[in-house]
């Protein structure tokens, strides 16, 4: 019994990631809308753009490294130094898809995004079920 549920986990973690990647990719498409909508832009929102937030980085599952590892090597690489990207680390998603959550600057973000292995970097944002 417990082999028949061991053969059908990678089908539940693929499906899972695929889950994940679709709401994620719904977020980001309804949030380049509504900053389409906005047509103005004030100076105290250019300067919020520049402070940091957090953002979920998805990545390529590592091979022959522990996840963590991979994606403290992966933020430092982009932020210059090891305590610089365990201080930005937030959380490290390993179970059902590979990524992990950090508090980056814009400039952060286009950096991380241009690492090996990154697939998608998204802000993240509070989603809620009612209106």
């Amino acid at each position: 019994m417990m082999d028949a549920w061991r053969n059908k986990l990678p089908a539940a973690r693929a499906l899972l990631f695929l889950f994940v990647s679709f709401f994620t990719i719904s977020i980001s498409s309804a949030m380049a809308e509504t900053d389409e909508t906005s047509s103005t832009v004030s100076i105290a929102s250019s300067a919020a753009s520049s402070r940091s937030a957090v953002h979920i980085v998805y990545t390529e599952s590592p091979r022959d490294e522990d996840p963590k590892d991979f994606h403290i090597r992966t933020l430092a690489s982009a932020l210059g130094s090891e305590e610089a990207a365990k201080d930005a680390l937030i959380y490290s998603y390993k179970t059902a898809v590979s990524g992990f959550s950090a508090k980056l600057t814009p400039d952060q973000v286009s950096r991380v995004s241009q690492q090996p292995g990154v697939l998608q970097v998204v802000p993240d944002s509070q989603v809620g079920l009612h209106r």
